[in-house]
């Protein structure tokens, strides 16, 4: 009969090392925010006034079902983050979280952003913010991310939706209005990554990750950033000429994409050298202020528009 080693089993249960900060970074804070942001433009421009208590509960469902797609997608790709130098700090690769106890909590804060969003504010909300959640989870991050140099491209239709989900959170529709705003992020969104995909090349070659620079080539790349920034500053101009924003709107945007066009310019002239990866990075910076400064000009307009009565 053949004894066995009790001491040699750890038969205690594990307990988890990890802490309050761990969790938060699961749930891509400073994603959130760009999230948070574009969405309260979303429902402060929808020409329906929204009950304070309303407008909070449907952000706050907006930014808790962002943080959840970060935790489920940290959870699905703790085996890439390892691998790159810009991830590999965060709690999975350190083992502060198991890839489960990410996926559990990740689930748990999608269905209750969903059911709160959908019960308290209205179900069209909640549906798209159901649809978003899994868009970035499923079709992005599983089906896409490792498949195909296009990702980004695909995938970034869920990081464009929240303004959507926010207008219908407030009118419980759609108008053409959030779809532009739908349209502005989403030609925002490949000029943006791919130049962060090109100083960070390195990082997603050794994961196996096929981003664009790796497939087909930093020259290619710096084409494809051009070819859709220009597209990105026609469409996010067009809004003014069609009467759906204001000429204050329409001047700020021409002057933004005439500062994206230039850096875009110049990452496709400058090939190599310091020069190169300087141009790169002031248009991965700049695009971050672009994007904010674009919706911000919405949101002030709403602002002055609320607060001009209280000065005649």
């Amino acid at each position: 009969m053949s004894v066995v080693d009790h001491n040699a089993i750890d038969l205690s249960p594990r307990i988890s090392e990890a802490e309050v900060g761990d969790y938060l970074a699961l749930l891509k804070p400073r994603v959130m925010s760009l999230v948070v942001f574009t969405a309260l433009v979303g429902l402060m421009i929808a020409p329906v006034p929204v009950h304070p208590v309303l407008a909070f509960t449907a952000i706050l469902c907006i930014a808790v079902g962002a943080g959840a797609s970060g935790a489920l997608n940290m959870a699905y790709e703790g085996d890439i983050d390892a691998l790159m130098t810009r991830t590999a700090n965060r709690p999975i690769p350190r083992g502060r979280i198991t890839p489960g106890e990410a996926m559990v909590f990740g689930l748990t804060l999608a269905f209750f952003s969903v059911m709160t969003l959908g019960v308290l504010v209205n179900w069209v909300a909640g549906s798209l913010l159901a649809f978003t959640i899994f868009f970035y989870v499923v079709i992005y991050t599983i089906v896409l991310k490792r498949r195909t140099a296009q990702n980004i491209v695909i995938g970034g239709a869920a990081g464009a939706l929240p303004p959507v989900v926010a207008w219908a959170a407030a009118t419980g529709s759609l108008s053409v209005e959030p779809l532009l705003l739908f349209a502005i992020i989403f030609f925002w969104t490949p000029p943006h990554f791919w130049a962060l995909a090109l100083f960070r090349s390195d990082d997603y070659a050794r994961a196996g990750v096929p981003m664009l620079p790796v497939v087909a080539g930093p020259d290619a790349t710096r084409l494809q950033i051009l070819l859709y920034t220009v597209v990105l500053v026609a469409v996010a101009l067009a809004p003014w000429p069609l009467g759906y924003f204001s000429a204050v709107y329409g001047v700020t945007s021409l002057g933004l994409g005439a500062g994206m066009l230039w850096l875009a310019t110049s990452v496709y002239r400058l090939r190599e050298g310091v020069a190169a990866a300087r141009a790169t990075r002031k248009l991965f910076a700049f695009s971050i202020l672009y994007l904010f400064a674009l919706f911000a000009v919405l949101l002030a307009e709403v602002v002055f528009r609320a607060i001009a009565p209280l000065f005649r």
